[in-house]
């Protein structure tokens, strides 16, 4: 009884957040979900903007306090995801005790900075009790705060839409049994590319759900966002938790012209977004420069151009 307590008045504390609070979870509290829309705790609607980290088994280097708060001291996000490998060499299948400790770090400090976090069951294949289980251990450590957003199934892959439907209805009553208010981000099949699937057969039943789009600006043109545009049309949610400039390897020069229009259509539509990522591979998309390039405190040499330009946008939108 007295948990019980002492979660309820956690949780009210945010119900009516100060709007001239410094951090941005001070301001806006409590997130929900309102047609298609994310609102806050005044019902204003409001589109979240920041960075993903890489895949935790790889760039664990990242996944610390110094990172969050340079990201939200010098880059302005309001948001960050923290990607937890679950399939490759030392991921979460092999190494749960490991992927935990690094999350925590990533969410302890989100916490303390005041900005959300994403946590994201970085996966491309169904893994259902391992994925309830993770989900229940975090939700059980961190449901009581408004700053966390559950992502549950990354990017599916060769999965049907009637079998992530099948998944989710099983993972969801996890989190919601101990956190009954804070936003689940769905995906949808095809990399997070078939949201008009979603449109046609959403999920119901549950409250405070949204669905993933991924684009990459170099790969993922009009076609993809007449396809948001249908889900919009249709009342379904949408959460684009990652995207890039450049192709959809990761790779390859900045299309800036599809990238410019891809924010213009998020910005119109009030979407939240999520730039790929974090790390330090030889890859476009990998905003630090290399694996001598320091933690956080990064000068504008020790970026990519990608790494430029989403710390330029986030400083410019965040304000």
């Amino acid at each position: 009884m007295v948990t019980m307590l002492l979660t309820v008045a956690c949780r009210s504390a945010w119900i009516n957040p100060k709007p001239n609070s410094k951090t941005v979870v001070a301001r806006h509290g409590q997130l929900r979900v309102s047609g298609t829309a994310l609102v806050d705790a005044h019902a204003d609607t409001l589109a979240l903007h920041g960075v993903s980290l890489g895949w935790h088994n790889w760039w664990p280097r990242f996944y610390t306090a110094e990172t969050i708060n340079w990201l939200k001291k010098d880059w302005n996000v309001q948001v960050v995801r923290a990607a937890i490998g679950v399939e490759p060499d030392q991921a979460y299948l092999q190494n749960p005790e490991a992927a935990l400790k690094q999350l925590y770090a990533v969410v302890d400090a989100a916490i303390a900075a005041g900005v959300y976090v994403i946590v994201d069951w970085h996966a491309h294949h169904l893994h259902t009790p391992q994925a309830k289980e993770f989900f229940r251990t975090v939700a059980s450590k961190y449901g009581r705060y408004p700053n966390v957003i559950y992502e549950i199934f990354n990017e599916p892959m060769e999965t049907s839409w009637d079998e992530i439907q099948a998944y989710a209805k099983e993972v969801i009553p996890v989190i919601r049994a101990i956190d009954p208010d804070n936003i689940i981000l769905v995906g949808c099949p095809n990399w997070d590319q078939d949201i008009h699937l979603v449109a046609d057969k959403p999920i119901e039943g549950f409250s405070n759900l949204m669905y993933t789009v991924h684009f990459y600006a170099g790969t993922h043109k009009q076609f993809l966002r007449d396809r948001a545009d249908y889900a919009l049309a249709k009342g379904i949610p949408i959460f684009v938790s990652e995207c890039a400039g450049m192709n959809a390897d990761g790779d390859g020069p900045i299309d800036q012209k599809e990238w410019t229009i891809w924010k213009e259509w998020m910005a119109l539509h009030q979407i939240s977004w999520i730039a790929w990522s974090i790390a330090d591979k030889n890859e476009s998309c990998s905003m630090i420069a290399d694996q001598q390039v320091p933690a956080n405190g990064w000068s504008d040499k020790q970026l990519k151009p990608w790494g430029k330009m989403v710390r330029q946008d986030l400083k410019t939108i965040n304000k």
